[in-house]
């Protein structure tokens, strides 16, 4: 064999050896189309394909993180929002992501923004700022339910942001002082009514034993000498008092009382 013809072969493969010999990592996967028709998918690893005949199509196992962008979205309730989210997914049968959509990470970004504005479309306010994990979970199974057949499995699916307009935010922030101030009022109202209930037994207990009113009337003494005050004010018992007040009344000897 002459040494051109040695030359020629060398140099034929030279460029075949690199055209059939793949190498596929851990987390890919080759898509193998043999004159146009699926024969399947090979990897991890090292494997032969044809020259020529064969074309491979690497398809990436891991998960995507995918931002939606920001969609104004009208609520039940008639208030506009902008919300944004972030998907996460990764392929789980290389065959149908390729075979089946044309960009299978294209596709799964245009129906999550649609399926986020039709779900939170449905929803009121409330229910969004409150009520996100419910939300979260209902848009991950729609979108996966449309991602399926393209081999795509859609794991997580989390509302970042909400955006409101400020007068709405306004309106919020009265509603929420409005809010705080009933329930201060109400709390106050229960501590009177609740200290009310213990006046009138504390009432009852010294109308029943009224020796309970002189140790009161001493325990105040003891507070009021406690503190350096420069005028002492002594609180007398009304029974004490009263007996002083008290006046004879007179018999007439018609046996009438008089009053003076």
């Amino acid at each position: 064999m002459s040494p051109i013809a040695i030359g020629i072969i060398v140099i034929i493969l030279l460029i075949l050896v690199p055209m059939a010999v793949k190498i596929v990592a851990e987390y890919e996967r080759g898509v193998i189309f043999r004159l146009g028709r699926l024969v399947g998918a090979r990897g991890p690893g090292l494997f032969l394909i044809i020259p020529f005949v064969d074309r491979m199509v690497k398809v990436d196992l891991r998960v995507v993180t995918m931002d939606v962008p920001s969609q104004e979205v009208i609520t039940k309730d008639n208030v506009t929002v902008r919300v944004n989210a972030v998907v996460y997914f990764r392929v789980v049968d290389p065959e149908a992501s390729v075979v089946k959509v044309l960009d299978h990470i294209r596709a799964t970004s245009q129906i999550s923004q649609t399926t986020l504005r039709n779900v939170l479309g449905q929803s009121e306010l409330d229910e969004l700022l409150t009520a996100r994990e419910k939300l979260n979970q209902l848009l991950q199974k729609i979108i996966d339910e449309h991602t399926d057949p393209w081999g795509v499995k859609v794991s997580t699916v989390e509302i970042k942001e909400v955006e409101l307009a400020e007068q709405m935010k306004r309106m919020m922030a009265a509603q929420a002082e409005a809010e705080r101030e009933r329930r201060a009022k109400i709390i106050h109202a229960d501590g009177e009514f609740q200290a009310s209930e213990k006046l009138a037994q504390a009432g009852e207990v010294i109308a029943r034993e009224p020796v309970t009113l002189q140790l009161r009337y001493l325990q105040t003494l003891t507070e009021i000498a406690s503190e350096r005050n420069s005028t002492v004010i002594f609180p007398l018992p009304i029974d004490l008092i009263g007996m002083f007040m008290r006046k004879e009344v007179p018999v007439h000897s018609s046996g009438k009382e008089t009053t003076k």
